[in-house]
């Protein structure tokens, strides 16, 4: 089996191919170009300094155990391709990379009965997140072989970090340079101070600078792109058709906000017409134009044209950054270069439009409101009311009590019952009453007989005594008849049964003058509500308001306020409070009830909105704060 070769045909371990292989790496320590470029030379020397066959460069995210294929040489080989080949790979990268030595080797056989040696070398780079590993298939070596082989794999696994602090060194000389030569032209246009001749001294070093055949700088004016200045022209006609056709491409590019190239390098969603319109007429082959930002706000476009080179992305970053340093610049001796009208109307613009413009409308919007209600607070009126509980009440209260010492035989109604006058409330037990009765009876018929008895006999003094013991059982008897008269208990008038459940007492022993029911008449029923101290000098009599009820509380019924207790009732839990009694104008619902209770608001008049809201607060203030 003959030793590999490389892309000049050279034999590998030949001596004159070890020394095109340290030629290579010291080129590839100076190299400063793409990445891209750079692996694939990378892997192909590394793989002709270990004599093997094929060559892979794998990475993996630390702790994550995935290998990731980046590059192979050469890159045709199809047997790299196998999957079982694949993860002798990986597995050899596993090992390799947390290996302290940064090297490892396996042997192992393929499918096809051959030897190889896979070694893996791991790579230093300037990255923390990923892991850079080469590994090698390598024909059947000895130990000691394998040893050199590893060794010079050490050599020159410095090589791509070498590669790319270099090319960091080189992006920032680039960076420097570039940074230089803007500041070379911000020090060129801090010495103009007239907009005209800054302008002019813009883009003329943008066109010197970037080789282009044609630079132009346009600035919005009455919300169009209006061309300022075109280098090397020190005058131009505005109808010039060059310059309605070149104002029509700025204003495409001010519109999208972003830098447009012709020709697209990639065909994106960005509109190009007019540069297309413009380029046809102009004969221009490369384009770009780039917008004028000063902050986040477009207020410019800046437009460079070129026949003999397209405009790299460094060209474009380049230009991106003169022109996020010059605006500010620009702007500000454009708005000094005016008379001083210009300059107020455009000031007096620009703050009107910080509050009625379309940015920050939810904030804007807020703030308009919150001015409004302001207002509405400061100058509007609206009606006050003082709020109250109240508590349904009548003065007409009936106390239905025991007519005599007995038992109750039964009860008719219960408490919260409607009654109609003489309606049947209470029946008392009449058993011992009709037995006195008859018994009164009784000794009235005896005495009287004997009172004719003694008249007969002409005893006189007999006479008297029975007549008076007749009369005494004639008043026994009518007393009799009076209880059982008042046995039954009658309603004295239409109302309602406020107190008195007696249903679970009938056969209980009630005595004389204990109250059985408390009945209220309806028609005369009133609210009685609790104001308090610090409102009630705004309470007179005549005023009206609103209630509502706790068990209706979506029902309003007016009331009118009567008459005002002068003294204040100091037994309330909440402070001070006066009685008002309010009537009904309208009249009364049959639902109502003595003793229901709810809230009642007062109409006092229009006031202030403001003093409604803070009157309180202010009271409570002056009444403490004061000394």
């Amino acid at each position: 089996m003959q030793p590999p070769t490389g892309k000049d045909g050279l034999k590998i371990n030949s001596p004159v191919s070890m020394n095109l292989i340290i030629q290579g790496i010291e080129k590839l320590r100076r190299f400063t170009g793409h990445p891209g470029k750079f692996w694939p030379v990378f892997l192909e020397i590394a793989t002709c300094t270990a004599g093997a066959r094929t060559g892979v460069l794998l990475v993996s995210a630390h702790n994550s155990g995935t290998w990731k294929k980046l590059s192979t040489w050469p890159a045709e080989d199809s047997q790299i391709q196998d999957p079982d080949l694949f993860s002798i790979m990986s597995s050899a990268a596993g090992q390799t990379a947390t290996s302290q030595a940064g090297s490892s080797s396996l042997r192992t056989v393929l499918n096809d009965g051959k030897k190889i040696l896979v070694s893996g070398i791991r790579l230093d780079l300037d990255e923390v997140e990923q892991i850079h590993v080469a590994v090698f298939m390598i024909d059947d070596i000895s130990t000691q072989e394998e040893a050199n082989i590893l060794s010079l794999l050490k050599m020159i696994a410095d090589t791509p970090m070498m590669y790319q602090r270099g090319r960091t060194i080189q992006q920032s000389k680039n960076d420097n340079a570039r940074f230089a030569g803007v500041l070379d032209l911000m020090v060129l246009l801090n010495a103009e101070k007239r907009y005209v001749a800054a302008v002019m001294t813009y883009v003329n070093e943008v066109a010197s600078r970037y080789r282009c055949s044609r630079v132009s700088l346009g600035w919005i004016e009455d919300g169009y792109v209006r061309l300022q200045g075109i280098s090397h022209m020190e005058r131009f006609e505005r109808k010039m058709d060059i310059v309605q056709t070149l104002e029509a491409a700025m204003e495409e590019a001010f519109d999208q906000d972003e830098e447009l190239l012709l020709p697209e390098k990639v065909q994106g969603s960005a509109v190009v017409r007019d540069h297309e319109i413009y380029a046809k007429e102009q004969g221009t082959t490369y384009m770009v134009s780039i917008p004028v930002r000063i902050g986040n706000e477009p207020v410019g476009v800046l437009t460079c044209e070129r026949n003999d080179s397209i405009f790299s992305e460094t060209d474009v970053l380049d230009l991106r950054l003169i022109c996020d340093q010059a605006a500010t610049r620009l702007g500000d001796l454009k708005d000094k270069d005016r008379w001083f009208g210009a300059r107020m109307a455009n000031t007096v613009r620009t703050r009107m439009s910080t509050f009625f413009g379309v940015e920050h409308t939810l904030v804007k919007c807020a703030g308009l409101i919150a001015g409004v209600l302001l207002l509405i607070c400061l100058f509007g009126t609206s009606s006050y009311r003082i709020e109250a509980p109240f508590t349904l009440r009548s003065d007409d209260v009936m106390y239905m009590p025991t007519p005599f010492d007995g038992y109750i035989d039964e009860v008719n109604v219960k408490s919260g019952q409607r009654v109609e006058q003489g309606q049947l409330l209470l029946n008392l037990d009449t058993t011992e009453l009709l037995l006195e009765e008859s018994a009164a009876i009784a000794n009235h018929i005896r005495y009287s007989r004997e009172a004719e008895k003694a008249r007969s006999e002409n005893e006189l003094a007999e006479m008297k005594i029975a007549m008076a013991l007749a009369d005494q059982a004639k008043a026994k008897r009518d007393l009799v008849r009076h209880n059982l008269s008042r046995a039954e208990v009658k309603a004295p008038f239409s109302g309602i049964v406020v107190e008195g459940d007696l249903a679970e007492l009938q056969g209980a022993a009630v005595n004389k003058g204990d109250v059985l029911f408390k009945i209220s008449r309806l028609e005369k029923m009133y609210a009685e509500l609790e104001v308090s101290e610090s409102d009630i000098h705004e309470v007179v009599e005549g005023h009206t308001g609103e209630m509502a009820f706790v068990s209706q509380p979506h029902i309003r019924y007016p009331f009118r306020v009567e008459t005002i207790n002068p003294v204040a009732d100091a037994e309330n839990e909440t402070g001070n409070v006066f009685l008002v009694r309010c009537l009904f104008p309208e009249g009364m619902s049959d639902w109502w009830r003595p003793g229901m209770s709810g809230v009642a608001k007062i109409h006092i008049g229009k006031r202030n909105i403001l003093w409604i809201l803070t009157h309180r607060t202010v009271d409570f203030f002056l009444i403490h704060l004061w000394w």
